[in-house]
């Protein structure tokens, strides 16, 4: 039972992941030429060459994303999915069953999601990380499987982007989690809870990542984002096991 229950998070979690931007510094090549009349707009191949240069983002940037992962469509829709999972396997039972119950579990997972979207971005900000998703320069898909999950506990620090340990990619999941149980879930939750949510989310930002290595692309593109970090990882959270 447990087991399927991680499966309906995790397909859940990552179905929804896939719809959020990939980070670029990486854009399709050939999208124009120059002339001396100017810019001649060339139609790019069906399969177009990715420029996967790292290129540290701005300010605005990672606060746009910040927002747009906090606040955006796709969190909401984590949050409302997740907490249908919740409301099925009657998680936590104290709070009942009915629309009021329902709206208590997505309001509960929502700001998880919040909470954890927050110190990640806090704390990457204080240790000059940049957490944001980047697609392995690498080929073949054992290499590209090993980069979406090593880049789940790492970062990219300096203007060379230089992979290191992520304090607030390990952190932050946790802290989400620990504010739920000491914040609002019933008393019986306690520390114990809190960290097996928090690996449930780290599991979760391995499938996010997964996800944005190969299924680039998408409807998600629309929204014109340069960046993204795990938004719909966060809302994965809930003690449902």
């Amino acid at each position: 039972m447990k087991s399927i229950r991680f499966v309906l998070l995790l397909v859940a979690t990552t179905t929804l992941a896939g719809l959020t931007p990939v980070a670029k510094g990486q854009s399709a090549a050939g999208e124009g030429t120059s002339s001396s009349h100017g810019i001649i707009p060339v139609l790019s191949p069906s399969h177009p060459q990715l420029d996967l240069t790292y290129r540290r983002p701005t300010e605005r940037t990672k606060l746009r994303n910040y927002f747009f992962d906090s606040f955006g469509p796709y969190p909401i829709a984590a949050a409302a999915v997740l907490g249908g999972i919740n409301q099925a396997y009657k998680t936590p039972p104290e709070w009942g069953q009915g629309m009021g119950a329902y709206g208590e579990r997505v309001g509960s997972d929502f700001g998880i999601a919040m909470v954890t979207t927050t110190t990640r971005y806090a704390l990457a900000e204080a240790f000059r990380e940049d957490t944001l998703y980047y697609r392995c320069e690498c080929k073949g898909v054992l290499p590209r499987l090993g980069h979406a999950m090593l880049s789940t506990v790492t970062a990219r620090r300096g203007d060379d982007g230089h992979r290191v340990l992520s304090f607030s990619a390990v952190v932050a999941p946790y802290a989400g989690s620990m504010t739920a149980v000491y914040g609002w879930y019933p008393s019986r939750y306690g520390v114990k809870d809190g960290l097996r949510m928090g690996n449930y989310t780290l599991l979760a930002y391995a499938g996010v990542n997964i996800v944005r290595e190969f299924l680039h692309g998408g409807p998600h593109m629309l929204m014109g984002l340069d960046h993204s970090s795990s938004s719909g990882a966060e809302a994965a959270t809930s003690p449902r096991f």
